[in-house]
């Protein structure tokens, strides 16, 4: 049986980034509209001067950057004071507006052991964990690959990532669990989905190869994904993060209906 409610589909709440579908075809009042009328929950990595025009529009803010700069990150002691006051000011805007999640960034290895790198982000995201716990924020460090996209980005694999959210030990941090990236970093995404979701606060999503539609055309098999999503029981955001190849409203609107096949007992 399938179990429908606005904005979900078995638990899943669909949402997709503004960077990757603006400007590519429709204006930004009919963007905004058509997914809002067609199911969407939420608009992610938007400009906080847009997030009024996203509401009224009917869609929640479902993400926003938690500080500046991914390629100098956590990893880096001396970010820390810096990172720190960003994201304690963005948890202050994520609270006010009702974003659930704040993408935070490893940043770059420059010459990092991995070691060094899981400790030291760590020890930066547990300055404001207190913080995000008390806000309702959760501070979700995001997956990227490093082989395509973004050469030289620490957090690249999901046991790298893991062991950083281990040891800050709080509700309040997870993973960002990119199936995109992390396809081309490590595959086995399913089985990882199952194994470890309890660390993932947040999904993006796009086809591989090309970052393009995640439809038929592409090795991925979004339908069984999006089943072993629901399957855990997260009720959280799937954000759809790939760049349109055709008309963008209609980009969002097959891939909504792919998530709309996932099933519920």
């Amino acid at each position: 049986m399938q179990t429908q409610v606005e904005g979900r589909v078995a638990g899943l709440k669909a949402s997709y980034t503004w960077w990757s579908f603006e400007g590519r075809g429709a204006d930004t009042e009919t963007l905004l509209r058509e997914s809002a009328a067609m199911g969407y929950g939420g608009v992610e990595l938007a400009e906080p001067e847009l997030w009024p025009q996203i509401r009224e529009a009917g869609l929640g803010i479902a993400s926003h950057r938690g500080h500046g700069w991914l390629e100098d990150g956590l990893n880096n002691p001396a970010n820390h004071d810096r990172i720190e006051r960003e994201i304690r000011e963005n948890i202050a805007l994520a609270q006010a507006w009702k974003c659930p999640v704040l993408i935070c960034f490893s940043g770059n290895r420059h010459g990092a052991s991995d070691e060094e790198g899981i400790a030291v982000t760590a020890a930066g995201l547990a300055r404001v964990a207190g913080d995000a716990e008390a806000a309702g924020i959760t501070l979700a460090l995001e997956l990227l690959n490093s082989r395509v996209d973004h050469p030289g980005y620490q957090c690249d694999h999901t046991p790298w990532g893991v062991q950083v959210i281990e040891q800050v030990d709080s509700p309040a941090v997870k993973l960002l669990y990119d199936v995109y990236h992390m396809q081309i970093m490590e595959g086995d995404v399913i089985r990882t989905i199952s194994a470890q979701h309890q660390q993932f606060a947040h999904y993006h999503v796009a086809g591989n190869p090309g970052r393009h539609e995640p439809d038929t055309s592409q090795e991925l098999n979004y339908p069984a994904i999006y089943q072993a999503i629901a399957d855990t029981g997260f009720t959280g955001y799937v954000g759809m993060e790939f760049v349109p190849t055709g008309d963008p409203v209609t980009a969002l609107g097959d891939a909504l209906a792919t998530l709309r096949r996932v099933t519920t007992t």
